[in-house]
């Protein structure tokens, strides 16, 4: 499947190198070009793409403030004159950075780097997919596991677990049937490979229930008016990934 791509710069001559070099690669697909970041806002509200060829210097709003206000970003590559903006780019997890004026091989070069990440993005799927499936089948028709709790064990059901957050050696279990979280002396890990497929890790400290989001913030999950749950960077790409896979386009 070809990558489908959208192009962004406030010059004209440069979105129009941007497109003709695009153009040259046959598994990239221009499928539109914006010449400000509120342009591709709307556009990539209609139409999500899998990458944008970003200007940084542009009006209104600068190519890095516009990434960083997407709640799921997709691949990034940035251009720009200034060279001070590449470390910067790069904390935003960009694919690649080209420094204008930038050639043909040096748009190759980004462009491979594009394919290769939507190719690991790919596998990650699969293997998500997989583990899941075979999650669900170790647990069969298990809705619930037993935790110790203070001197006492006690049944927790899945589908009434909100979040899970950690506390160094320490899990508190939040419920949707009670206030106070339920404390237990267990590592994430562990119970993380026994929790079901609607259940993600989201931050080192957290693991949610993906049922219970009702909105995804910038680098947050909000699950009600008073609890929001951070997105840690390492993980912020296989959540991406659930929201592209469930994402629906006007």
């Amino acid at each position: 499947m070809p990558v489908k791509v959208l192009a962004i710069d406030d010059e004209p001559l440069a979105l129009q190198q941007l497109a003709t070099y695009i153009g040259k690669v046959p598994y990239l697909q221009l499928v539109a070009q914006c010449q400000s970041a509120p342009e591709a806002m709307e556009w990539l509200n209609r139409e999500p793409v899998d990458a944008i060829f970003c200007d940084i210097n542009m009006p209104d709003l600068n190519g890095m403030d516009f990434v960083k206000s997407l709640a799921v970003p997709p691949l990034v590559v940035f251009t720009t004159a200034y060279s001070e903006y590449a470390v910067e780019g790069f904390r935003v997890n960009a694919v690649d950075y080209l420094l204008k004026p930038f050639g043909l091989q040096d748009f190759m070069r980004a462009a491979e780097r594009v394919k290769a990440r939507m190719g690991a993005r790919s596998e990650e799927g699969e293997t998500r997919k997989e583990e899941r499936g075979a999650r669900s089948e170790e647990g069969g028709t298990m809705g619930e596991v037993f935790v110790k709790t203070d001197y006492r064990v006690v049944k927790i059901s899945f589908s009434d677990i909100r979040y899970v957050e950690g506390m160094s050696e320490y899990l508190k279990l939040h419920l949707e049937s009670q206030p106070k979280p339920v404390v237990t002396l267990l590592a994430m890990k562990v119970l993380e490979e026994k929790l079901p497929a609607n259940f993600m890790r989201i931050h080192r400290s957290y693991i949610v229930n993906l049922d219970k989001i009702v909105e995804v913030n910038k680098n947050r999950v909000i699950l009600d008016a008073d609890t929001y749950l951070p997105i840690g960077e390492s993980y912020r790409e296989p959540f991406n990934n659930y929201l592209e896979s469930r994402f629906l386009a006007r």
